[in-house]
């Protein structure tokens, strides 16, 4: 049986290019190497340049976390604007059902 491939968004596949690049570009104005990022980050340096270029295949965390090491901001410029953030989502998640299930008669439009 032959895996299934993912396919990806262009929103999303640009989005990714963009991070990796934005990852790579403050990783050398930091001066350091992909081998000193990759060990800061606990990966191998080829997990590090497919993150540089945007493959969509590597984890979400160690994305983030490489973003983080080098500087490139998440969601906001100031990490200290994360937490009153996650506490109105979970404000807001709070008076949502804890499952959702599907109508049978409802046909999903994801045509954006």
């Amino acid at each position: 049986m032959a895996a299934r491939v993912r396919t990806y968004s262009f929103l999303t596949e640009e989005a990714l290019r963009l991070l990796g690049k934005q990852i790579r570009l403050a990783r050398k104005q930091r001066g350091m190497t992909e081998s000193d990022l990759a060990s800061r980050v606990g990966i191998a340096r080829s997990t590090l340049q497919l993150i540089e270029k945007g493959d969509p295949r590597t984890e979400v965390g160690l994305v983030f976390e490489a973003a983080t090491l080098v500087g490139v901001p998440l969601f906001v410029p100031e990490a200290t604007t994360l937490s009153p953030q996650l506490e109105r989502v979970d404000d807001k998640l709070a008076l949502l059902p804890h499952s959702v299930r599907r109508r049978a008669s409802q046909e999903v439009n994801d045509d954006f």
